[in-house]
């Protein structure tokens, strides 16, 4: 892969980062648009650093996180796989960008709402990083949002008899047009 060398991106790797499994980044063709859900960067970064499958010493993360002021961190190289998206994580980059999105009661019936907006420093740095990326990654055609490919209905923590979508990131606010309109992929057709 070519260094991104035109756009400042802090190299943040995550300590189990080595460990996760290798792959070519020919194969790379899907940027999956996360949200956080969490309330700020520090925060996505323990999470990120919380070990949840033993055998391997690895955790659930994303490759880039895109603070609230545009900065850019990368915790996973593209050259490896990191755990992001249910199915895609083989072939997708996982784009994460701070925001509240339901935090802290993620699958709470009553709290489904996510009302942040993505501020514009935030979507500007995401499209550069995306156009960097398609320079950068040969395959790399398609982007998904994470509630795009991760559709299950899951039982609320309130109440078990009601059902909840999972995963709803990036969610209502995330301004697909514009990033469509500028970041030279297309949406991934549903599964």
């Amino acid at each position: 892969m070519q260094p991104l060398t035109a756009l400042p991106v802090r190299l943040h790797w995550l300590p189990y980062a080595e460990r996760l499994e290798a792959r070519p980044v020919e194969s790379i063709d899907l940027a999956v648009i996360h949200c956080t859900e969490l309330p700020d960067l520090a925060t996505a970064r323990e999470y990120g650093e919380r070990v949840l499958y033993p055998a391997s010493g690895t955790g659930n993360s994303g490759h880039f996180y895109i603070d609230r002021d545009g900065r850019i961190e990368q915790y996973v190289p593209p050259g490896r796989i990191a755990h992001h998206v249910r199915g895609y994580n083989a072939r997708s980059v996982g784009i994460e960008l701070v925001n509240r999105g339901r935090w802290p009661h993620w699958l709470d019936s009553r709290h489904q709402t996510m009302d942040e907006p993505y501020p514009d420093a935030q979507i500007d740095a995401l499209v550069r990083l995306l156009r960097a990326l398609g320079g950068a990654l040969p395959a790399l055609r398609w982007i998904a949002g994470h509630e795009d490919l991760d559709r299950e209905d899951v039982p609320a923590s309130d109440d078990p008899a009601v059902r909840v979508r999972r995963k709803r990131d990036p969610g209502p606010h995330f301004p697909w047009p514009r990033v469509l309109a500028q970041c030279g992929l297309e949406r991934l057709p549903a599964p």
